[in-house]
């Protein structure tokens, strides 16, 4: 590669933070298991005192997920609402911020009935509407914490519109980018101050980890997240660190699978006549479709849309007979693996969501989620066909 020459997403993927180890020559990250380091006398040591403050595997990590997302420090969590505890320690008491309506059901618990005793407050708000984060705005508001596209409803947020609107305001800019991953979308380069992941999902990509990252540029959020990274202690083990490396290697490969597969499964949902309406950014018929082809880009310019498609079957029974009746598509919690996973999203994942914000936000009952996971396409489609039958 040429002096200065900017290494390619894929080269990333299965480089960045991982050169052979210096002392084998072994070409795969060593797992550090251990807890503390020997010191040649106190305080003099090799960068690496106790293993909640640092840990090389853990480090090289961070350093590759950073190198994904374009951003500068990286940092990595024990899991996906760790992650998110340690961006509100960037806010302080009677402070206010502002929240995509349809966030993860895990996120809203948190914010509603953990934060709110430390004296937060939250304005949940449909962000897919430019005007409604302006509407939401108060002299006290800190942060605008944006999921995008959103889970289950996969409405999307203009992320280049929010972020002039948080730099106009002095506000911190933060996009949960799980549901598209690095390959698809890199909020940090479209303005966002901080990125943030559930890592168990597509970065992890095999459904044997749970983990969450967090990616920035600013040196000064950078300093409060390794503070906080540290001082709270919610970090991963060296072997989960380990197992998202293996992992993050193939990404590139596993997201375009899911994309293609997901695609050519919107569209026959979308011609069934037992399935209502099809909730997926690839589909012409998605009310932001357009936004979608220009913000979701791989990192050669190309519209991706993910492996993500919910769907409405009209009744909580509908959608109960389909999800008993799947058998390649597994009943469970979760998402981004490379096995095809099917939920209930008011029953599962959004049960901790009151019903009548379920209701207000348009997550029914009768709606069915979908995992598409990297398996042929056809049996998929089959094994949907057969259930629906």
């Amino acid at each position: 590669m040429k002096h200065g020459q900017k290494p390619d997403f894929a080269t990333n993927a299965v480089h960045a933070g991982q050169a052979p180890d210096k002392v084998s020559g072994a070409i795969t990250m060593p797992i550090y298991q251990t807890s503390t380091y020997v010191q040649t006398s106190p305080g003099v040591h090799k960068g690496y005192e106790y293993a909640r403050t640092a840990n090389p595997t853990r480090e090289a990590l961070e350093k590759n997920i950073a190198a994904l997302e374009s951003g500068r420090y990286g940092f990595a969590f024990a899991s996906g609402m760790a992650a998110t505890s340690a961006i509100m320690g960037l806010v302080k008491q009677g402070e206010h911020i502002i929240v995509t309506d349809n966030v993860y059901g895990g996120t809203y618990r948190y914010f509603q009935q953990v934060m709110t005793d430390y004296g937060l407050t939250y304005s949940f708000v449909d962000t897919s509407n430019p005007a409604a984060a302006p509407a939401a705005l108060q002299p006290n508001t800190r942060m605008v914490f944006v999921e995008t596209p959103t889970n289950p409803l996969l409405r999307l947020t203009d992320l280049k519109a929010t972020a002039e609107f948080s730099r106009q305001n002095d506000l911190l800019l933060v996009v949960d980018n799980t549901f598209l991953s690095p390959y698809f979308q890199r909020p940090l380069e479209l303005g966002a101050d901080i990125v943030m992941h559930s890592t168990s999902k597509y970065l992890n990509g095999h459904a044997d980890v749970i983990g969450g990252a967090i990616v920035v540029n600013s040196e000064n959020i950078a300093e409060r997240l390794g503070f906080l990274q540290n001082t709270v202690g919610a970090v991963p083990s060296p072997f989960d660190c380990w197992l998202i490396l293996r992992s993050t290697k193939t990404l590139h490969l596993r997201m375009r699978q899911h994309n293609s597969n997901a695609l050519e499964i919107a569209h026959f949902l979308n011609e069934h006549p037992k399935v209502g309406s099809v909730l997926y950014p690839g589909l012409a018929s998605h009310p932001q479709h357009a936004l979608a082809k220009e913000q979701q880009l791989d990192p050669y310019g190309q519209p991706g849309f993910g492996g993500m498609i919910s769907f409405e079957m009209g009744s909580f029974e509908c959608a109960k007979t389909l999800l008993e009746r799947v058998t390649l598509f597994s009943l469970a919690e979760s998402l981004g693996g490379v096995e095809s996973l099917i939920s209930h999203p008011a029953s599962m994942t959004h049960a901790s969501v009151p019903p009548q914000e379920r209701k207000k936000i348009g997550l029914s009952d009768g709606l069915a989620r979908i995992s598409v996971g990297v398996e042929y396409v056809k049996d998929l489609i089959a094994d949907l066909e057969q259930a629906l039958a």
